[in-house]
């Protein structure tokens, strides 16, 4: 049977996308980013950084206790149930906001806590991408100008000047873009991992995991929305007879033969796995029983219609193709996959090549010519 996705507190039986498991990770990073962030900066305060005057004490307590009022409300208030990237873009701009402040009460850009930049840097370049990496990078360059005091329009065009904002700007401009190219080699590496992990090497379908990741996210649209669904068990018939007069790599292109003939006659949005051995499944988003029937019966001529060509001879293949449809065949999907199964058995029992539409516990058989 198919795996169950997991479902995020309070929302049963709404499956967990994978942007959403990914952003659930991101977020508990940022989340030890904030701390380390207050952490640093109230250990500045504790051990007598801030000394100018009960003032510039007083307004990075303030700092402190607001920017700590903001994770907290972000984090644990649970305003936002949905973790989001914009919600994760605003955390990020509110950490620059609470640097810039504190460092205009602790000597500015002479400061220690200079380098605190780097920490909003580094949250924008692991987790939202090069573009609003660039506009943290372009508002923290604003925010050195603010703290640099007053300087005057034609000073900003001046060699020496520029020079010595490159070299105070060059740490942040450096760790963005280190960050940034590492970031994008782990997401790509993680994107092949995950596509390894759901697709068969053989024909380069989904495998039953995939299946399950791709297709209970469709069910449960179709099932919220009361839209019909269908799925097609596909099982080849003479695979066995393929593998023992021609031995296994003849069935194994068979396999990618059938494969290949599945899709051709698929749509963008349906989603075909091979579900083991020689036996597929097909999910037919928004159809109903009578056009699932007539996907299966194109399918079937499809590849009776088309032999594997191998050493010269033809090798005529063909399939049996059960099929279950919601909401008349069952309320989820792995009641679908049950009853197209029982579906597939009937039409291997009455003589195989043929399309069975399950209904009601009676498979209703759908004769055709045998190749």
């Amino acid at each position: 049977m198919l795996k169950q996705s997991k479902s995020p507190p309070g929302e049963p039986g709404v499956p967990v996308s994978i942007e959403q498991e990914e952003l659930r990770g991101i977020s508990r990073t940022v989340a030890e980013i904030h701390w380390l962030l207050l952490i640093l900066v109230l250990l500045y305060v504790m051990l007598g950084g801030v000394q100018e005057d009960a003032e510039s004490r007083a307004a990075v307590s303030a700092g402190l206790f607001l920017y700590a009022a903001l994770v907290m409300s972000f984090r644990y208030a649970n305003f936002y149930k949905r973790e989001t990237r914009w919600k994760i873009a605003i955390e990020a701009s509110g950490m620059i906001a609470f640097v810039t402040w504190v460092l205009w009460y602790t000597d500015r850009l002479g400061s220690p806590l200079l380098s605190a930049y780097l920490l909003p840097v580094i949250t924008s370049s692991l987790t939202l991408g090069k573009v609003f990496t660039l506009l943290a990078v372009a508002l923290i360059a604003a925010c050195y100008l603010l703290l640099g005091g007053d300087v005057s329009p034609a000073d900003i065009f001046t060699l020496t000047f520029v020079a010595r904002f490159f070299a105070q700007l060059a740490p942040v401009l450096l760790v963005a873009y280190i960050t940034t190219m590492f970031s994008a080699d782990i997401r790509y590496g993680l994107a092949r991992a995950k596509l390894l992990s759901e697709t068969d090497e053989l024909t380069g379908l989904f495998n039953v995991r995939g299946f399950a990741l791709a297709a209970q996210r469709l069910f449960a649209q179709a099932a919220r929305h009361g839209r019909a669904t269908s799925v097609l068990m596909i099982d080849s018939d003479n695979l066995k007879k393929v593998n023992d007069n021609y031995g296994h790599a003849a069935g194994n292109r068979l396999l990618k033969h059938l494969a290949d003939a599945i899709q051709s006659e698929l749509r963008f949005t349906d989603v075909a796995a091979r579900y083991g051995g020689d036996e597929f499944i097909v999910l037919l988003p928004d159809t109903p029983g009578k056009g699932a029937l007539e996907v299966a019966e194109r399918i079937r001529q499809h590849v009776s219609g088309a032999p594997l060509s191998h050493d010269g001879r033809d090798v005529v293949g063909s399939v049996s193709i059960g099929i279950a449809s919601y909401p008349d065949d069952g309320a989820t999907l792995d009641a679908l996959a049950a009853h197209a199964d029982r579906a597939l058995y009937a039409a291997k029992q009455d003589g195989r090549n043929r399309s069975v539409l399950y209904r009601g516990g009676a498979p209703s058989p759908v004769a055709a010519a045998k190749a």
